[in-house]
């Protein structure tokens, strides 16, 4: 039986077609998809995507896995920066694509495709060393992509972090909707700019409610419109563009 994530009763508030997708029971699409894409072009939508993996890889030797693992170089992140890389099996064929944060010197974040999850952690847990704590949070996390040209404007009204001052792939861990301990990301998956947002599920509703009610220009947005939006920029999909079969070079 599929998954919900911690927003499922409020999809069908918000007249969501729902499907089954990576294990979980997610929004396709709530008012068509070709309004969707465009309002996210122009405006700012909110994609729930905590179907997404998340898992902590904390200890002293974190860093040494973590560059193990992926293929980008870790040593070009400071406490606060995330990176674009992958993982590859022995053949050199991509086990995933994901992102990695550094969230302090012996403590990263690792977010991977949800299809993917268990295999990845899987694999993860077959390279780690005693020195080091491998743990899957997925289920205790929600994860809000707020897209688009409108999202800083937006996001702003609900947090004390001056969100300007957070370049592209980097984050910062503040208050955000009345809630603590949120990791407000400047990354995405759609070209469009904005935010990702991660925290504890207990503050999802509260955090759903408050961005809907800051502003009447935002908008859900199902995965379908997601899929356009990364296929107009030319982001790849794992699955469809790379998977175990092809390297990244």
């Amino acid at each position: 039986m599929d998954k919900q994530t911690p927003f499922y009763s409020l999809h069908q508030k918000h007249n969501a077609k729902l499907i089954s997708f990576a294990g979980y029971t997610m929004p396709i699409q709530y008012e068509g998809v070709s309004i969707e894409h465009n309002h996210v072009r122009n405006c700012v939508g909110v994609f729930d995507v905590s179907h997404m993996g998340q898992i902590l890889i904390k200890g002293s030797g974190a860093f040494d896995l973590v560059q193990k693992l992926t293929t980008n170089n870790i040593l070009k992140l400071d406490n606060g920066k995330a990176q674009y890389s992958c993982m590859l099996n022995i053949d050199g064929g991509i086990i995933d694509d994901l992102l990695v944060y550094r969230l302090s010197q012996n403590s990263y974040m690792l977010v991977v495709n949800g299809a993917n999850a268990q295999k990845d952690l899987n694999w993860i847990c077959d390279q780690q060393n005693k020195n080091v704590s491998v743990v899957d949070i997925t289920n205790e996390r929600c994860l809000l992509a707020i897209q688009g040209p409108q999202a800083h404007s937006v996001l702003q009204k609900l947090t004390p972090v001056e969100l300007t001052s957070i370049p592209y792939y980097s984050f910062k861990i503040g208050r955000f909707a009345d809630c603590d301990n949120i990791i407000i990301s400047n990354t995405g998956y759609t070209g469009a700019g904005g935010f990702e947002i991660y925290f504890d599920k207990q503050f999802a509703s509260t955090i759903w409610d408050k961005l809907f009610s800051s502003n009447d220009l935002i908008k859900p947005i199902g995965l379908a419109a997601r899929d356009t939006l990364r296929l107009e920029m030319g982001y790849c999909l794992y699955g469809n563009d790379i998977n175990e079969s092809r390297s990244p070079i």
